[in-house]
């Protein structure tokens, strides 16, 4: 059997003095390890190429990084904002758009959240210990796989059903997060400050899931219930379930 297409979108960095296009490995190991067949994405394809990029693909994820520019929002920039990119930005809202118009399902993880609900018309925190201070510490140092505070999943949501379970501790570095949810979208996971961990698509929208911390982490771990958020966009994207008559959101 073919194994499913999974877009996952890329960082440009500058490297010894050499512009270089990639994604963090652990992204496309947990993409491999759910059955797909990972392909990397990048700005440095214009936006206008989303529709030529995502044929033949059957799913995309949209990855961590850079903080989301506050313009797609029409916010003033916050003295607290980090690093952004423009270009990555419009040339996901772009993949983005095509993949729901196209009714592909879509894992959006930490950064990917945050433009899936702006995309949409939400709004962002743009630095959550000066704009929203709270008990949880949400950007956290040491190992990327360290599991630092937990978080509570909707009963009967699509994201229970993919981690099979109600709470779960997670890993977290992130200082943005939502802020004004998109109206298309519904909150399916929550930190103990009241913070949105977890959005999904309604019923009979294009299948989506995004999750605020970072799932791929945990590939190496066979047990991990995070690998079942890409077991699900995996299934999803071999069956292609409604894809005709899934609606896009808006």
């Amino acid at each position: 059997m073919t194994a499913a297409r999974i877009g996952v979108t890329g960082v440009v960095r500058i490297w010894e003095n050499h512009e270089r296009a990639g994604v963090n490995g652990a992204y496309l190991r947990a993409v491999s390890a759910a059955g797909g067949a990972a392909l990397v994405l990048t700005q440095l394809s214009a936006p206008d190429s989303a529709e030529v990029l995502l044929d033949g693909l059957d799913g995309l994820v949209l990855t961590g990084g850079e903080d989301v520019d506050p313009s797609l929002y029409f916010s003033e920039r916050s003295t607290k904002l980090g690093a952004t990119d423009t270009d990555r930005d419009h040339f996901e809202v772009a993949l983005f758009r095509e993949a729901q118009r196209r009714g592909l399902p879509v894992l959006a993880i930490c950064r990917g959240i945050q433009l899936v609900n702006v995309a949409l018309g939400g709004t962002l925190w743009q630095d959550l210990p000066s704009e929203r201070p709270g008990k949880v510490r949400h950007a956290e140092a040491g190992a990327r796989d360290l599991r630092t505070h937990s978080i509570n999943v909707a009963p009967e949501s699509r994201l229970r059903e993919a981690l099979g379970r109600a709470t779960l501790e997670v890993n977290s570095f992130h200082h943005q997060a939502i802020r004004d949810l998109a109206p298309a979208l519904v909150a399916t996971a929550w930190s103990d400050d009241d913070l949105i961990e977890g959005v999904e698509s309604e019923p009979g929208d294009a299948w989506l899931l995004g999750v605020q911390w970072h799932p791929e982490e945990m590939h190496a771990d066979r047990r991990a219930p995070e690998r079942g958020l890409f077991s699900a966009l995996v299934r999803e994207a071999v069956s292609g379930s409604g894809r005709s008559s899934a609606r896009s959101l808006h």
